[in-house]
């Protein structure tokens, strides 16, 4: 008689796939909880292939994974939508899945981009994702594009310019910018350094006819867009939660207790990226600096 059994190596696959699937799940839901994606974006995923990550996701954990739903919430809406507590994201009928839909575009509604948009573009997102480094590669390969250049009263690092990197000053010189209104906007960041936005250069490029890039944080992103509604705000995202987690940690420029107090910021900032026009996913630094230059000449047409 045949020999049935399931060869040893067969199953030591099929045990490492079911342990990568099941951390990539786990990832995905950190990825929900922390907004780094839309729950609209990944329940099309799911019901496009129902093989996929997202589609192999059950229900109940989808919903947990979601900012403020606890276990009774998560009760009451699988009642509310008829949709059975055992069901993965990729197994819903139709049905179900335009009641979800629908759920989720009323609990979590996707900001759209705003008409009569201007040159001027602001580009934001949170801690270690990557803004400076897209908006140097932007510079060094589009020069036909002004990139504003901050004001800041934190010391210049090594290898910074004054006037190329950042106008270095101090307390009383950036309290008299302030004052005398030459800055677009202004905060602290990190708890520590100011930075600003010197409002002439931006105002004497855009005579010019000129396209202006903003790589600021969330809070000049607000102030820019209450002073000058036009703007165009592009949020530039992590491709996972992990990975700004291991970009943070790979710089080596915090110690642990500053990166767990940026990662608490991250997520605050995460939850407000559905008050900027375009979201770009920076998981190559070309490709996300070509998205952006992209979206400055279609605002210059």
């Amino acid at each position: 008689m045949p020999d049935r059994s399931v060869p040893d190596v067969d199953r030591a696959a099929a045990a490492r796939r079911a342990v990568e699937r099941r951390r990539a799940r786990a990832s995905l839901k950190r990825d929900l909880t922390m907004r780094v994606v839309s729950p609209q974006s990944v329940a099309e995923k799911a019901f496009a292939d129902a093989d996929s990550v997202a589609g192999s996701m059950r229900i109940t954990d989808f919903l947990l994974a979601l900012p403020a739903i606890g276990i009774g919430k998560r009760d009451r809406i699988l009642q509310e939508l008829d949709i059975s507590p055992v069901k993965r994201l990729g197994g819903l009928g139709v049905r179900q899945r335009a009641s979800l839909s629908q759920w989720l575009d009323a609990r979590f509604p996707l900001n759209e981009a705003r008409a009569g948009r201007s040159r001027l573009l602001v580009l934001a997102g949170p801690t270690a994702v990557g803004k400076g480094t897209v908006a140097a590669h932007i510079r060094a390969t589009h020069p036909e594009i002004h990139l504003s250049v901050s004001a800041t009263t934190r010391a210049a690092r090594p290898g910074e310019i004054d006037g190329v990197h950042y106008y270095f000053v101090d307390d009383a010189e950036f309290d008299r910018l302030i004052a005398d209104g030459e800055l677009l906007e202004y905060a602290v960041v990190h708890n520590r350094a100011r930075y600003g936005t010197p409002r002439a250069p931006i105002d004497a490029a855009l005579a010019e006819g000129k396209t202006v890039l903003l790589e600021i944080d969330l809070q000049g992103s607000r102030q820019v867009r209450a002073s000058e509604p036009s703007a165009t705000l592009i949020f530039l995202l992590p491709p996972s939660w992990d990975e700004l987690v291991d970009r943070l940690v790979g710089r080596g420029t915090e110690d642990a207790e500053e990166r767990a107090r940026r990662l608490r910021t991250a997520k605050v900032e995460l939850a407000a990226q559905n008050e900027f026009d375009f979201h770009i996913v920076n998981e190559d630094v070309a490709a996300a600096a070509r998205e952006v230059v992209e979206l400055s000449e279609a605002t210059a047409r």
